[in-house]
Formats: C-alpha cells, sequence, structure tokens
C-alpha cells in the first residue's frame, strides 16, 4: 500500500518507507492512501484467531510488504505479555474496560512498542538500507519507557528518549532513569511534554541535523505515535475486543460499540476512527480529556486552541496541549486536503490556533464526542467503581470512566461501551491511593504494597524491583539543549 503524507499529498512512500522514515520531510505525517476494508468472511475468520493473529491480519492490511513476517512478528512480541495481551473485562450489562497494560512496562503502548522495532528492522530490510536507525521520542511518561524497552539492544538502532522532567510520576521515571541496554540514552526536559515534543520535532525537520547524522552513518525514526508504525498495531485491539464481545455472546456482529478513550496525543482514539473507517461497527468514539481540555474545546467548537493554561494533573500522561496526531483526523475532515493542512499546522506553530469549517465541525461530532472532568470527579470516580464493581483503574482510565459516565448522562446512548485502560493502577500508586482515601507511604515500593494489600491486585516483579535498581541516566536539560544532546550522543557511539 503506497502512504501518503499530510502536508504533501504528492510525497509517496511505500509502507516501509513509512515506518522507517516515522515523519515525512516537511513535517507531514504518513496516513494510507485509502482505507482498507475487512470483509464478512475475513471477519469470520478473526473470530476464531488469537490475538497475535487478529493484530497480524489488521497491520497486514496496511503492511502487505511485511505480510510473510507478520504472524511471526506479532507472535515474539506478545509473548513478553502476561497473558492475554488485550483482555476484555466486563463490569455490567453495559460496560467493559479494555486492559492494554498487561505488557513489559505495564502500560498501553506496549501493544505497539514491543511490536514498532520488528516492523522497523524489516522495513529496513525490504528497503536494504544498512544505516543506523536512531529513535527519537518525547515522552508524557509511558511511550519512553515502553520504547526503550522495545529498543533496547536492537541491532542497528539507539534510541533517545526526553520527557518533562517535573511531568511524569515517580515510577514513570524510575522506569527510565533506571532502564537497562547499550544502546539507549534519557534525559528529562526542563519544560512540558509540549516542549519536549517541539524539541524532537525540530530535529527531525533540521537538515544540517539530519547531513551531520547521516555523515555518522545513522537516519532518524521515531517511536511516538506519529509513527505509522507505532499507530497500525493498536487499531488491532479495537478489533480484538469485539470480536471478544461477540465470541462472548454480548453482542451480535454488526452491532455498534462505543469506545470512550483517555486522550493526550490523540494516538489510541485515531486508532478507533481508524478501525471504524475499515468497517468495524462503532457507534460513538467517546473521547475523554482531563483539566488540559484541549481536544474537548476543538470536537465540540471547532477550534483548536493551544494557547491557554497547562495544568499538571494526577494523569500525566494527557497533560498535552498539541495532540500530534490530531493532523491525520484533521486531514481526512478536508477531504485529504493536504495544503489546507499544511496551513492549518502553520497557524497552529505561529499563531497557536487554527479552525475547521461548520462543515467539518459536523462531520466532527458524528464520529466524536467529547467532554472533560477535573481532578475531584477523577478522583471521585475512581473511589466510586472500586466500591461499586471492585474493579482499581488507574488515574488516566478514571478519566475515561467519568466522562463515560458524563456521556451516558447525557446522551441515554444504550449501546454497549469499551473503555480503553490505558495504565496499571501501580504506575500511579500515590494518585490512586489518595483517590482511596488513603495516605500513601513515601517509599514507593511501600505505597506499593499498600495498593496491593487494599486491593488484591497483584504487584508486578518489575515494578516491585524499581526503587532498587540503579539511577542510570539522570541528565537534566533545557529545551533548546535537545539536538547538542542528540550530537553528543552519536559523537561519543562512534569514538
Amino acid at each position: 500500500m503506497d502512504f501518503i503524507s499530510t502536508r504533501n499529498a504528492r510525497r509517496v512512500v511505500s509502507g516501509a518507507e513509512a515506518v522507517v522514515k516515522g515523519l515525512s520531510d516537511e513535517g507531514g505525517l504518513f496516513v494510507p492512501a485509502f482505507f482498507p476494508s475487512v470483509s464478512q468472511k475475513e471477519f469470520d475468520d478473526m473470530l476464531d484467531m488469537s490475538y497475535p493473529e487478529r493484530a497480524a491480519f489488521i497491520i497486514g492490511k496496511y503492511l502487505p510488504e511485511l505480510a510473510d513476517r507478520l504472524k511471526d512478528f506479532t507472535r515474539k512480541a506478545y509473548s513478553r505479555f502476561d497473558g492475554d495481551p488485550a483482555p476484555l473485562v466486563k463490569l455490567d450489562d453495559g460496560l467493559f474496560v479494555l486492559e492494554l497494560w498487561h505488557g513489559p512496562t505495564h502500560a498501553f503502548k506496549d501493544i505497539a512498542l514491543t511490536l514498532l522495532p520488528y516492523l522497523l528492522t524489516g522495513s529496513k530490510i525490504k528497503l536494504g538500507e544498512k544505516e543506523r536507525t536512531l529513535i527519537l521520542v518525547a515522552t508524557s511518561g509511558d511511550t519512553g519507557k515502553a520504547a526503550l524497552e522495545g529498543f533496547r539492544d536492537v541491532e542497528g538502532t539507539d534510541i533517545i528518549v526526553f520527557y518533562p522532567c517535573d511531568g511524569v510520576s515517580k515510577l514513570q521515571k524510575l522506569q527510565m532513569m533506571t532502564q537497562a541496554g547499550n544502546n539507549v540514552y534519557v534525559a528529562g526536559i526542563r519544560g512540558n511534554f509540549d516542549d519536549a515534543q517541539t524539541a524532537v520535532k525540530r530535529i527531525f525537520t533540521d537538515k544540517n541535523i539530519a547531513e551531520r547524522l547521516e555523515k555518522a552513518g545513522y537516519r532518524l525514526s521515531s517511536a511516538n505515535s506519529i509513527n505509522f508504525g507505532r499507530l497500525v498495531p493498536q487499531i488491532a485491539y479495537y478489533f480484538s475486543s469485539y470480536l471478544d464481545m461477540v465470541n462472548a455472546g454480548e453482542i451480535k456482529a454488526g452491532d455498534k460499540v462505543n469506545f470512550c478513550v483517555p486522550s493526550g496525543n490523540f494516538g489510541n482514539i485515531l486508532a478507533g476512527y481508524y478501525a471504524k473507517r475499515m468497517g468495524l461497527p462503532v457507534g460513538k468514539l467517546i473521547c475523554a480529556s482531563n483539566k488540559n481540555n484541549v481536544l474537548t474545546d476543538f470536537i465540540n467548537g471547532g477550534t483548536y486552541s493551544a494557547d491557554r493554561e497547562f495544568y499538571k494533573t494526577a494523569s500525566p500522561s494527557m497533560d498535552i496541549l498539541v495532540s500530534s496526531n490530531l493532523e491525520r483526523l484533521v486531514f481526512e475532515l478536508s477531504g485529504r486536503n493536504d495544503k489546507l493542512t499544511a496551513a492549518r499546522m502553520d497557524s497552529l506553530k505561529k499563531e497557536g490556533a487554527y479552525s475547521v469549517s461548520d462543515k467539518e465541525l459536523k462531520a466532527l461530532k458524528e464520529e466524536f464526542y467529547a467532554d472533560w472532568s477535573d481532578e475531584k470527579e477523577v478522583a471521585e470516580t475512581l473511589a466510586d467503581y472500586f466500591d461499586e464493581f471492585g474493579y482499581i483503574a488507574d488515574t488516566h482510565t478514571s478519566v475515561a470512566l467519568s466522562v463515560y459516565d458524563k456521556y451516558v448522562r447525557d446522551t441515554g446512548d444504550a449501546n454497549k461501551t469499551v473503555v480503553v485502560s490505558t495504565a496499571s493502577p501501580y504506575k500511579f500508586v500515590s494518585d490512586v491511593l489518595k483517590a482511596l482515601d488513603e495516605t500513601p507511604a513515601s517509599d514507593e515500593l511501600k505505597a506499593m504494597k499498600q495498593l496491593e494489600e487494599l486491593t488484591a491486585l497483584p504487584l508486578p516483579d518489575s515494578l516491585a524491583e524499581l526503587p532498587s535498581l540503579d539511577k542510570i541516566y539522570t541528565d537534566i536539560i533545557d529545551k533548546d539543549a535537545a539536538e547538542n544532546a542528540v550530537i553528543t550522543y552519536v559523537n561519543r557511539k562512534k569514538s
């Protein structure tokens, strides 16, 4: 399948090129030239497939050049998960939770980032590329650790991760600072996630840096969801959860199901939109935001404005004002108008805002519902769901549960809904304990043991050992120093 850029539709690349490059030269995001469909027979066949087989099938629709190896890739990647990579938990007759955090770093990013190294190396082989790949990542918490774990010691690659030094949880920071591997580097940035993301995008579009890296034998790529190779594995779990509901007799094939997704950078919920474009019977895509409710305002009003106050919340992975993946949706809303999309992204960069037309806003509202919850509402929802269902959710999933409750009250929609759960409660243990009206121990391990005793949710060994590991990466840099950090790393690796 061909891929085009959201800012230059004349730039056509193969799927393998889209995965290896990550970002188009002019800063646009790669999107498929068309949305492949899933036939009724193919849907029926998937009912009997395992999760790795379903994922390989869906990904193969977009990356057919890798089709002969995809089953092997997904089998190896998802063997690192604790049982089913995407189990569906029923809370009541109308509500289900899709748990995506049973992988090696206990966040939904593992679904894509255990697989992306295989997609990348397979794509490089197809293209005959022999240069080392330098993966650059900006993270609001979970992507960084998942990418580091996925790419550590992968032949022919190095990975550098930048995170906001005061914008992630203690446990997320520990996961990154203690990362093992001979091809990794991590640094905190003085600023927020948007500062880190802007720095990484700037490096990608800096021709001078690209030339210096090329001379050193490197080519840049990304493990953020701006890379289609990160996005495409996420489409699979929307199909898989729907298929599981059919197999369990909860719905009949063809019934519409809503999905409620806690959203920051918009990649997770965009994957649901792509699944719908492929023919999955999705009802409403419910976009749940925390106090940084820029997506709520956009979906409800048609204007995207990042010129607003930034809040640090108990759901830090959603503390984002510039949602990069939204560009792919805006491209579709515009009728795939690359020039208009480029102009809007330029307006966002220079003026901090852009607006869509009334026609586009109407189409947006037909697909999406959006709302947000403040810190008090999120904490209350977390406690309420534990009291009522005995279900313990992390803070991000609690944002989605809170907005789901608002959606039902607002619309009366009786369609069954899947809430996408994005992280283990242990990754945000202090805030989870506070929501349960407990005083968290100052020691991270003791706090995790406290939550385990209270909820009976097993504490993973990989998290329990974190406080005892050596902190390897302690660098904190200014947001304008990311370029120098990249060049310094490459020069050190050469010497």
